[in-house]
């Protein structure tokens, strides 16, 4: 059964950063992509980032500039680095591995940024 394990989250300043973590019990190469999303309470999922198999990598307009998706092959790991964080990035975030039609999900880690 495949997994996604996301850690990495918590409580920062704004201003502050934090880097996500999520690892995979497949390779990363058996995704055809793997990215972050989130969701903040009442709101939708939205995407974040994300990477394809080929290294393609894509980025929420809202993120763009601030946060960085890479990954360690070798580890089973993708990363999502994110840099001055304001409160409206507060959400559960999400990592999605995608095997098509497949998609996997895990279970999630709450990122709050306040004072």
């Amino acid at each position: 059964q495949v997994q996604l394990v996301e850690s990495g989250g918590g409580l920062v300043q704004p201003g502050g950063s934090l880097r996500l973590s999520c690892v995979a019990s497949e390779s990363i190469f058996y995704f055809n992509a793997v990215g972050w999303y989130r969701q903040a309470p009442g709101k939708q999922r939205d995407m974040v980032a994300t990477i394809t198999s080929g290294g393609t990598m894509d980025y929420g307009d809202s993120v763009k500039g601030r946060f960085t998706i890479s990954r360690d092959v070798a580890q089973n790991t993708v990363y999502l680095q994110m840099n001055s964080l304001t409160p409206e990035d507060t959400a559960v975030y999400y990592c999605k591995g995608t095997r098509w039609p497949n998609h996997f999900w895990g279970q999630g880690t709450q990122v709050t940024v306040s004072s």
